[in-house]
């Protein structure tokens, strides 16, 4: 796989922190200084996964990242390490570091979970969500009959809304459990709403879910949260479908 490396490095670069003048962060020591280096290129690293400017399989350049962000190698190793400990990035024999790729058991997996997890954090939103939160929710939807214009705007869109229905369950473990399970889930993000059909079709279903949580619903926002999982796994099984036959040459 030809790996973009180039572009990659200067999308993340874009960002990159700000030189100080001599002595403005005197207050700060080493050590601290240290890890929020290591945050800030964890932050920008996982912005770029999440929006697919990395695909699966591509190669993780450490000394590029480190020249592209103004800084020394052991911030950017230690982001490295925690986006591996995330299930983000594996090491390959002879090849190093790279962004994992997602096999047909595991997408099965994390659907199971999703499954489940969505279908109750839906659930605790029908019982807990506040009016103000029910409206946000509903403006969401409507925002994502522009975002369905393109692929990358409905992929952040569709994170959005999702992270919202999270928050409106007033759960902070089910929150936690949730973004958890999302991280690998990203790594597809980018051929996720190729598909023009496909996200008209997410704007109904989550306009589904919504209106089932505005009426304090429970039973119904489980139900229609249930038919949005199943409907996502099925189009990322025909993803992985068309992405074997494209990587094994079958034509």
């Amino acid at each position: 796989m030809k790996t973009p490396q180039n572009r990659l490095v200067k999308t993340i670069g874009a960002s990159k922190p700000k030189k100080t003048e001599a002595g403005s962060e005197s207050h700060k020591t080493p050590e601290k200084s240290k890890r929020s280096l290591g945050f800030s290129a964890y932050e920008q690293l996982r912005q770029a996964l999440h929006s697919g400017e990395y695909g699966p399989g591509d190669r993780i350049f450490e000394d590029e990242i480190a020249k592209s962000l103004n800084i020394s190698r052991t911030p950017v190793r230690e982001a490295l390490r925690r986006l591996e400990d995330e299930g983000f990035l594996v090491h390959e024999s002879h090849r190093g570091i790279t962004v994992a790729r997602l096999d047909y058991q595991m997408i099965m997996e994390l659907y199971a979970m999703r499954y489940v997890l969505e279908g109750a954090v839906a659930a605790m939103a029908a019982r807990n969500a506040s009016d103000i939160e029910i409206e946000m929710l509903r403006g969401l939807v409507k925002e994502e009959k522009i975002a369905a214009k393109s692929a990358a705007s409905m992929g952040e869109q569709n994170r959005r809304f999702h992270l919202a229905i999270y928050q409106c369950s007033h759960n902070r473990y089910m929150l936690k459990t949730l973004n958890i399970l999302s991280y690998p889930l990203a790594l597809l993000s980018k051929t996720a709403f190729m598909s023009p059909e496909r996200r008209v079709t997410v704007c109904l279903e989550h306009e589904a879910i919504v209106e089932a949580i505005s009426r304090n619903d429970p039973v119904a926002a489980e139900k229609a949260a249930h038919r949005h999982m199943r409907a996502a796994q099925m189009e990322r099984m025909k993803i992985l479908g068309a992405l074997n036959e494209i990587q094994g040459g079958i034509t």
